[in-house]
């Protein structure tokens, strides 16, 4: 979802005090995607998405610049994932940011100049950017995803690693690992950026200076979005991803579509997100160009899609709304005569509100042939749909 080229701004390392060697925080997780809380300028905290796949520190909301009272600004131009479109932001290298009892006091923030993410409305609460580089490789990381804490080490401490160490090389300070997928019939190696901040598993992007051929059966999606709006492409299964001695089958992924002009300046072959990350404890240490992967109790999950067919946006209240944003064709949804804009008010009964938006993604990928009795607002009038859930791909 979330992967963009900036114009290098020079990184603040974060330090700890001197009494200090490591520290465990909690996080939220919501998609797939480990949010942390942070300070600015000794002010907040702030929820920020940890995300490998961005450099430097991005603040998606616009109303920061103000509050932050951020002085001595430049403005930048900011060039879209597929290297073509750009969006206007600004940035500085004054403003102090704290994680736990770790601070950077000089760090490089981007404010973009409109929220092109939405990720307050994608992820259901009010989120405020993304942090990457400068504290990745600040420290060495370790993510639990299933007691959602990450843990941060001084370089000055001695760490032993646990799992498989899965070597990465450096591009415009974002790791790439290879790996091998297979489908269509062939088998291919493949460079990917190794993206905490995306809620997927895969997305493949290019090989040879093409498109990846869609296999079939597909769907159309939307994937995201990028600087520039909303990311189109189409998902589908490949029969196989294998990392490291990892192998995983049937894995849901995505083919997003590329302006043709932009194929060709796309290193990568595609990204790799935390759908996958998330079954492992993983550990990056970015001194020495590894992660460390260690199978967690989701290892042997299934990889599902959501059954439903619908995109669901939170506008933030009070009270908030769950407003239906896309019902994709041939989908339950749209067979059982769900429109985009309806409001959903509740579900099995339960008011919507009851629900976090983690809640109802989770709810519509449960299980084939699951039964949701949604009910939603249209206008004045209250719509009541059984709807029964199909795998689509």
């Amino acid at each position: 979802m979330i992967t963009s080229v900036f114009k290098k701004a020079q990184a603040q390392y974060f330090q700890f005090p001197e009494h200090r060697k490591r520290q465990t925080l909690s996080f939220e997780l919501v998609k797939n995607i480990a949010i942390i809380k942070l300070y600015i300028n000794d002010k907040g905290p702030f929820n920020f998405i940890l995300d490998t796949g961005v450099d430097p520190m991005v603040v998606t909301d616009p109303s920061l610049k103000e509050s932050l009272k951020v002085n001595n600004t430049r403005k930048i131009m900011i060039t879209g994932y597929d290297n073509t479109n750009t969006v206007e932001a600004y940035v500085t290298h004054e403003l102090p940011v704290k994680i736990g009892d770790a601070e950077a006091l000089n760090s490089p923030v981007v404010f973009l100049k409109e929220d092109v993410f939405n990720l307050s409305g994608y992820l259901g609460k009010k989120i405020s950017g993304l942090i990457g580089y400068n504290f990745f490789s600040s420290f060495v990381i370790k993510i639990n995803y299933i007691n959602r804490t990450f843990t941060f080490y001084s370089p000055k401490k001695r760490v032993n690693p646990k799992g498989d160490k899965i070597p990465f090389e450096f591009i415009n300070h974002k790791p790439h690992i290879t790996a091998q997928i297979r489908f269509n019939q062939s088998t291919y190696p493949v460079k990917l950026i190794v993206d905490c901040g995306a809620s997927h598993s895969l997305s493949l992007e290019t090989f040879n200076n093409q498109s990846f051929a869609v296999p079939s059966p597909n769907i159309d999606a939307n994937l995201g979005v990028g600087l520039t709006g909303v990311i189109s492409g189409k998902k589908a299964r490949i029969d196989w991803l294998k990392i490291g001695r990892f192998d995983f089958n049937n894995v849901i992924s995505s083919f997003p579509e590329l302006i043709p002009d932009s194929v060709k300046k796309i290193a990568r072959n595609g990204n790799l997100g935390a759908e996958v990350l998330n079954r492992f404890n993983v550990t990056f240490d970015y001194a020495n160009q590894a992660m460390y992967l260690k199978k967690n109790s989701r290892y042997t999950d299934p990889f599902e899609d959501d059954m439903m067919g619908i995109e669901i946006y939170m506008e933030e209240g009070p009270p908030s709304r769950y407003l239906i944003t896309r019902v994709d064709e041939g989908s339950v949804a749209q067979k059982a005569g769900i429109l985009p804009n309806d409001e959903i008010i509740a579900l099995n009964f339960k008011p919507i509100d009851s629900y976090t938006i983690d809640e109802i993604a989770n709810l519509f990928k449960a299980r084939d042939g699951n039964a949701i009795l949604m009910e939603c607002w249209r206008k004045d009038q209250r719509i009541i749909k059984l709807i029964r859930l199909k795998k689509r791909i």
